[in-house]
């Protein structure tokens, strides 16, 4: 109705001149234009007639009775009947339209600060799991193994470089492979090639030769090799402000791993180590040595089966290119910034967080490399008490991984970075100095280091790097990246290592020590130097 329309001047007559039983009352002012009709009615046990009021607005809004409009208007009962089920129609329809709109604030909302496919994640978790355990597992009995077919310290760093080494092959081409063919496609492939190293491992003993260890090693390696396609899938369904909390709680997932499960292989160990415990039918063998490589066969295949069932069809997220705002085209005009030495400050800052992850990873792989022999030579400590020692402070690391969303809250990534590092130094240090010639060292002394390391320095430093990592790049395509900061991080586990055996064979391991914590000290100086930088990056 609008404003120049007229009210009709005959009167109706319902129900034998009674008024109808209805009460209506609907207002309309959207439009300035438009007039407002309100229709009031008495009961039937009143007698009082049905009236309407009409008034029209004007183009400025302003409300003017209508002359022709004056006087009592009957109107039929079915007509108000009519008018009020198309009145409640309306009003169902306007709450439908403020639910829905709420419920889509409401989704808004939970995809800004949570995790927009959980199922998905859980999966990839496992998946992260799995591919650490295929180390995690063996850790304990790597030594031993490397020993019982004739090898040394520098023979169990190129075993233990071995695996990195597979890892720096494939995780380029995984991260191309996750944005060409999908998340699962990708995953089910590497899954299927860790079986196939277990299986390799697990054939170790019958061929007797630390070569063959290697190219087990290296299958497990390349199996292992989609840190960078589980991270860029984090990063895909996790919104930036709280992806640091993710991938921490990914992180904790491949921390356990590699720190945690080493409390299987020791068990298998203990098990099956004594005499006439092993079975052995034509080239099946199930000793202390393939008994973990068997398990995680079984794992494996089971794994395989997950991802068949739950983890369909998840292909890279395309997101549309938005319009950058004020604020983000700052940063990037920031970023883009010539150094003096010619790059860029944002390919300055990939650059250094990769760095920061040899760092790291590097420092970790040389415990991984000698931590049961040291525990051995200078704390006269069984392999499998070696192995829980490392598990259990690996455990407390999981925990402060699952905190470090409230850790985050209160520190930036760089303060996280740099206390990291600086635990893992203090950890090293007190190794410095044992003595050598068979004097036995308290294990007081070992349990206080691997707890620094294990349980504080690298969970916490490591993570935040991941973190710092993932938001510098922030809407770039995150798959390449990441797997391109994976191949770093794994050619840091293949050199130290290989640094490790060698030095303690030629001179000490105080000499191992003293290049860890020179590798540290300039990455915490360098980051602490850069802070400023990294947190415009990221602001």
């Amino acid at each position: 109705m609008d404003g120049n329309s007229q009210l009709p001047s005959d009167s109706y007559e319902a129900n034998g001149g009674r008024p109808a039983a209805h009460t209506i009352s609907t207002v309309s002012n959207d439009d300035p234009t438009t007039g407002y009709v309100r229709m009031q009615e008495g009961g039937l046990e009143s007698g009082n007639p049905t009236t309407l009021e009409y008034a029209a607005a004007d183009n400025s809004g302003t409300t003017h009775n209508n002359s022709a409009s004056s006087g009592m208007v009957h109107f039929d009962s079915i007509a108000l009947d009519k008018a009020r089920a198309d009145e409640q129609h309306v009003s169902e329809r306007d709450d439908y339209e403020q639910l829905t709109y709420a419920e889509s604030i409401l989704s808004s909302v939970l995809t800004a600060d949570c995790i927009s496919d959980p199922a998905g994640f859980y999966v990839v978790c496992l998946v992260v799991l799995i591919g650490d355990m295929s180390r995690g597992v063996m850790f304990p009995t790597m030594w031993p193994l490397v020993e019982s077919i004739g090898g040394d310290t520098v023979w169990l760093g190129y075993a233990v470089a071995a695996f990195s080494f597979g890892r720096i092959l494939v995780s380029p081409m995984f991260g191309s492979w996750s944005i060409k063919y999908g998340y699962t496609r990708t995953l089910f492939c590497s899954t299927a090639v860790i079986l196939l190293g277990t299986l390799l491992y697990a054939q170790v003993g019958n061929v007797g030769s630390p070569l063959f260890l290697i190219v087990a090693q290296i299958v497990l390696g390349v199996g292992s090799g989609t840190l960078g396609v589980t991270r860029a899938f984090v990063a895909d369904v996790t919104p930036t402000r709280n992806r640091t909390t993710y991938m921490a709680w990914l992180t904790a997932v491949q921390y356990a791993g590699f720190t945690v499960t080493p409390f299987i292989g020791a068990a298998f160990y203990k098990l099956f180590s004594q005499e006439g415990s092993g079975i052995q039918a034509g080239i099946f063998v199930l000793n202390e040595f393939t008994a973990p490589a068997y398990f995680m066969s079984l794992i494996c295949i089971l794994l395989l089966i997950v991802i068949s069932i739950f983890f369909q069809n998840r292909k890279r997220i395309r997101k549309d290119k938005k319009r950058k705002s004020s604020r983000q085209q700052s940063v990037d005009d920031f970023a883009n910034k010539t150094t003096s030495v010619g790059i860029t400050l944002y390919d300055a800052c990939i650059l250094g967080c990769m760095l920061l992850n040899v760092a790291t990873k590097g420092s970790i792989a040389s415990f991984e490399t000698l931590g049961i022999a040291f525990a051995e030579s200078h704390f006269d400590m069984y392999s499998s008490t070696a192995g829980s020692v490392v598990g259990s402070c690996g455990t407390v690391g999981v925990i402060a991984l699952l905190s470090m969303g409230k850790l985050a809250k209160v520190l930036t990534d760089v303060q996280m970075i740099v206390g990291g590092m600086m635990v893992m130094v203090i950890g090293i240090l007190s190794l410095m100095g044992l003595p050598d010639g068979g004097e036995i060292s308290p294990s007081w002394r070992y349990w206080i280091a691997m707890f620094l390391i294990y349980s504080v320095g690298y969970p916490i430093g490591h993570t935040a790097v991941i973190g710092l990592f993932s938001k510098i790049v922030g809407r770039r395509p995150q798959g390449t990246l990441l797997g391109w900061f994976a191949s770093a991080g794994s050619a840091a586990r293949m050199v130290f290592p290989v640094m490790s055996g060698y030095v303690t064979h030629v001179a000490s391991i105080d000499g191992v020590f003293i290049i860890l914590c020179v590798v540290l000290g300039i990455s915490m100086c360098f980051t602490f130097l850069a802070r400023d930088t990294l947190e415009n990056l990221i602001r």
